[in-house]
């Protein structure tokens, strides 16, 4: 096993080796798991070392925190962690989602707890997503906080599930528990919560006793014939949703979602998407 402490600090990711061709990333910030520049940054260099790895044939992503996969941006450090450019010429964030869509090795995500906003969009562009059908939520919560998803939910979101449900899950900011995601094609399956970790352990072992570069050539072919979200595409969304950031409108509904608790107190978080309307 490999830890995220450095200097006696713990980061907010854990990387688990179960072999030399399986990585687990534990994303592990509590108590809500916010995306914010600690997690990009340890994202982006985890990225790195994978696509150094010539061994690596299947990375599964799951969360630490109980209730949280991740629950939405760090709102209060939104951008910061995000300058600069990887190697596709984006920032670090998009750069670190691409290389993933575009890497050679198969990434699997596991959704237990709430994935909101960054989080929903965290398991769009992952290769395969798999949810308890007991303990998950996933939603794209941006417009009930006056913003629009920026990190590429308006870009892949109407790719995996069709343009009617897209609007429905993006423009009704609403909770999709498993069942109903799984139907919408958002994740692959919803299971029942004691037979998930065995579901994907099993995945996860029998791609890694296949080539590698027989999975990695159809990884990209399927990527060409799928079409996903040009690089364009993605950065003039992002653009856009630090845009929205700036309205006077936003600013004013996120100050009182704040007040009520959004990012500080976990029972708002839980139930966001009902509170949200109340605002």
């Amino acid at each position: 096993m490999e830890s995220n402490e450095k200097n006696g600090t713990r980061g907010p990711i854990r990387i688990e080796k179960s072999s030399a061709a399986i990585w687990r990333v534990f994303l592990d910030d509590p108590p809500l798991n916010l995306l914010g520049p600690a997690m990009i940054a340890e994202l982006h260099q985890l990225v790195g070392q994978l696509e150094a790895d010539e061994e690596v044939k299947v990375v599964i992503f799951e969360s630490a925190v109980p209730d949280f996969f991740i629950a939405h941006v760090d709102l209060l450090q939104v951008g910061q962690g995000n300058d600069g450019v990887g190697s596709t010429g984006m920032a670090p964030w998009p750069d670190f989602l691409r290389r993933l869509e575009q890497a050679p090795f198969v990434t699997i995500g596991v959704l237990r707890g709430r994935a909101r906003g960054v989080g929903s969009e965290f398991l769009q562009a992952l290769d395969m997503r798999f949810a308890s059908r007991e303990r998950a939520w996933i939603a794209q919560i941006e417009v009930g906080c006056g913003i629009i998803p920026g990190g590429g939910g308006l870009d892949r979101l109407p790719r995996l599930i069709g343009r009617g449900r897209a609007i429905e899950a993006i423009c009704g900011a609403d909770d999709f528990d498993a069942p109903t995601a799984e139907l919408y094609g958002w994740i692959n399956r919803a299971l029942p919560d004691d037979q998930l970790d065995n579901f994907v352990t099993r995945l996860a072992n029998r791609i890694s006793t296949f080539d590698r570069k027989a999975v990695a050539e159809s990884k990209r072919i399927i990527n060409e014939r799928a079409g996903l979200a040009t690089k364009d595409e993605l950065n003039r969304t992002y653009a856009r949703f630090l845009e929205t950031l700036t309205w006077p409108a936003t600013q004013a509904r996120l100050a009182a979602l704040m007040k009520r608790g959004l990012q500080t107190d976990i029972d708002f978080e839980r139930d966001i998407a009902n509170l949200m309307i109340e605002t």
